[in-house]
């Protein structure tokens, strides 16, 4: 079963290819994303790796967390799902759209 890992603390000029370049010394990469704003194209500090095995996420996290990546140092753990209230808004005060 493939994990998604969180990825934070990025340097503003990582990119997708450096970020799977990072991780790939642990194992199968299946996606790596960088998370842009969307009006500017900047980097927002933070992105998501997914492997498709648990053991080599595993090793990807116990490897990266704390390591240096583009002058930055990373902050790596497993993502969580995001969490919605109860009341149909989402975390920045909108309204959920089902």
């Amino acid at each position: 079963m493939s994990k998604k890992l969180f990825v934070g603390g990025l340097s503003f000029s990582t990119n997708d290819e450096a970020l799977r370049a990072a991780f790939a010394s642990f194992g199968a990469v299946t996606e790596a994303t960088v998370v842009t704003d969307r009006d500017s194209g900047r980097s927002r500090g933070f992105g998501f790796v997914t492997m498709p095995s648990d053991a080599e996420a595993d090793k990807a996290i116990e490897g990266m967390n704390g390591k240096v990546l583009d002058g930055r140092t990373l902050n790596v753990g497993v993502a969580r799902a995001r969490a919605n209230d109860r009341d149909g808004f989402n975390d920045r005060g909108s309204r959920n759209r089902w």
